[in-house]
């Protein structure tokens, strides 16, 4: 990526995107294009073919989705597979009519057959069925990446895909009811130590294993692979090391400082056993995620504190603009 060529981030508002974004700065990147929900609705076809003809950015980070815990991808498939493919299709497509150079489609380690050996490599995809509880947000990834590579093929285009494993971080959603585990456990024991509750009701029997990956690691692994990678088979990015949901509370409940007893609701479900993927192929390239575990989640819980504090106190309001409306090109 030549350092004076526009790149556009795609949810550069969002947990991934924003690291793509900060990422890019750090590294000398000062053409970058940003734009927010509010002008700009990626589900709509005509707004994003019109903001593609008008800007014609050079490379392209796909960064933006409709993404949600357990409970979410549960309770709202038709929203999160709708979304997610609409606006998967429309950045793509609208990319190679702009003709952009590159295209790099952040997808999930979800797309994984529930049931393929353990540590999920990138050639399992499509090798079995999906976990049920995010199967509708699992399809609309794998049809994107697919995409990806049917262009690729067709179209001789340069389009990549990635897969990061469960991605953390500041900026990531605390709402008990949308959020993933790590961000739902940081505020449920903020909440509990805050409150001086005698115990803290946690989803599931804490059984399963998950591996983590905190939102910077992502963002260098993003950027290399624009820089260094081309070919059709996605490419995982993950740690190499999980840890079961039980060892994660305790973890993010030392952090936070909490010392009530956590109670496993069983009722709930726990999603799928294992979910470690084989980033050999990235390490391969010579890249190696830099963030330890407990040293992500702190820096996690301090930013999340801040934001609590900004809310508490009414500084938590944002002011945006200077944002173009597409229907303004």
């Amino acid at each position: 990526m030549e350092k004076d060529k526009k790149i556009y981030v795609a949810g550069h508002t969002g947990l991934i995107g924003s690291a793509i974004a900060r990422e890019l700065k750090k590294q000398g990147y000062q053409n970058l294009l940003f734009i927010n929900h509010s002008s700009l609705d990626l589900r709509n076809q005509q707004e994003v073919n019109c903001f593609f003809e008008h800007e014609k950015p050079d490379y392209v980070f796909m960064a933006a989705a409709a993404v949600g815990g357990v409970a979410a991808n549960d309770r709202l498939p038709a929203t999160f597979f709708y979304d997610n493919m609409a606006m998967g299709l429309n950045v793509i497509h609208a990319s190679y009519n702009a003709g952009v150079k590159k295209l790099l489609y952040l997808g999930s380690n979800c797309i994984y057959p529930k049931d393929a050996p353990q540590p999920y490599k990138e050639t399992s995809l499509l090798t079995g069925s999906l976990e049920k509880t995010n199967e509708a947000y699992a399809v609309a990834k794998i049809a994107c990446l697919k995409m990806c590579e049917f262009y690729n093929r067709e179209y001789g285009t340069d389009y990549i895909s990635c897969m990061p494993c469960s991605a953390y971080g500041p900026g990531d959603s605390f709402d008990p009811e949308n959020s993933h585990v790590i961000a739902a456990l940081i505020n449920k024991f903020h909440e509990a130590k805050v409150n001086q509750s005698p115990q803290a009701v946690m989803w599931g029997s804490g059984k399963p294993y998950r591996e983590f990956i905190f939102m910077d690691d992502i963002a260098r692994a993003a950027v290399f692979l624009m820089k260094h990678y081309s070919g059709n088979e996605t490419v995982n990015i993950g740690t190499g090391m999980e840890y079961t949901i039980g060892e994660l509370a305790e973890v993010i409940r030392s952090v936070v400082g909490y010392e009530g007893k956590i109670i496993h609701d069983t009722s709930k479900p726990d999603g799928v056993p294992k979910k470690l993927i084989d980033s050999s192929k990235l390490y391969a390239m010579g890249w190696k995620p830099e963030i330890p575990f407990e040293q992500g989640i702190r820096i996690t819980y301090e930013e999340y504190v801040k934001q609590q504090t900004a809310l508490k106190y009414g500084a938590g309001q944002r002011k945006t603009g200077g944002e173009k409306k597409c229907q303004k090109y």
